[in-house]
């Protein structure tokens, strides 16, 4: 009975989203906390800049679109080092991950006229890390009227852009390294 009603218009606009499927049922997860139990942090630097959706990469940090962005042109700075904590890092890692930080912030500010941003981590998975093994910075730009109804009534997230044309965008507007 359902089935035949497939077609048949309603008031409801509706969004697919299967892409998120692989999110929720943890696909591509790693198996355990070492940097080979498959960790993506791990993996992505791996993969030539387009299939990692790398956006800038440096001596011992790397930029990284989200797969699973809360807006569009979020970014992950991490480091190339498997560690979990922000006290893990070494000095040169510490300032890599600001100098990339900042980058970001003026990448996403230049190329897509972010007015506001979010920025930190999550470390630990009761802090909400979804992958707490391998440190990683979020950077997530805001704008003006971009949290409507969709995130709260439909769990679903509106990105006006797919993840490989931000990458291209994001990848071209990095700042030259200035050090």
């Amino acid at each position: 009975m359902l089935a035949d009603m497939t077609d048949v218009p309603d008031a409801f606009g509706r969004l697919w989203t299967p892409h998120r499927m692989a999110y929720i049922k943890g696909e591509n997860k790693p198996t355990g906390p070492g940097a080979g139990d498959g960790c993506p942090f791990c993996e992505i630097p791996k993969m030539d800049d387009a299939d990692g959706l790398i956006v800038a990469r440096g001596e011992v940090v790397y930029a990284v679109l989200n797969l699973y962005p809360y807006n569009s042109g979020h970014l992950m700075v991490c480091p190339y080092r498997h560690v979990p904590d922000y006290t893990d890092l070494d000095a040169a890692e510490t300032a890599e991950l600001a100098e990339f930080t900042q980058k970001a912030l003026v990448t996403l500010r230049e190329a897509s006229g972010a007015q506001g941003f979010n920025v930190g981590m999550n470390l630990g998975h009761v802090a909400g890390a979804g992958i707490a093994a391998h440190l990683h910075q979020h950077v997530v730009p805001r704008w003006g009227g971009d949290t409507n109804f969709m995130p709260i009534v439909g769990q679903t997230r509106v990105l006006p852009q797919l993840l490989r044309d931000t990458r291209e965008l994001l990848a071209r507007a990095w700042p030259e390294k200035t050090s």
